[in-house]
């Protein structure tokens, strides 16, 4: 079972660097493909990344949420790995 929830955070951890990746490239996001996938991977993060960024202080126009949830899940991972 520990297994299952470190894998699903790696996953999580995948999904936010795909957004992260996606910020820094110019999307066409008129096309509707383009448009759902972008979409999608801000639905999926946005609940996590949100809090986190209302919680941070301004850095100057960077957004520091998705390496303090990196950070976050890479200790929950740490924890789980030394349950089991």
């Amino acid at each position: 079972m520990i297994a299952l929830i470190v894998t699903a955070l790696n996953i999580y951890s995948y999904i936010i660097l795909a957004r992260v990746l996606m910020s820094w490239i110019p999307l066409d996001r008129s096309n509707p493909t383009v448009d759902r996938i972008v979409q999608g991977l801000y639905d999926i993060t946005e609940p996590v990344l949100q809090p986190i960024r209302d919680n941070l202080p301004s850095m100057g126009g960077f957004d520091f949420s998705p390496l303090v949830v990196f950070i976050g899940i890479n200790i929950v991972s740490s924890i789980l790995l030394g349950l089991g």
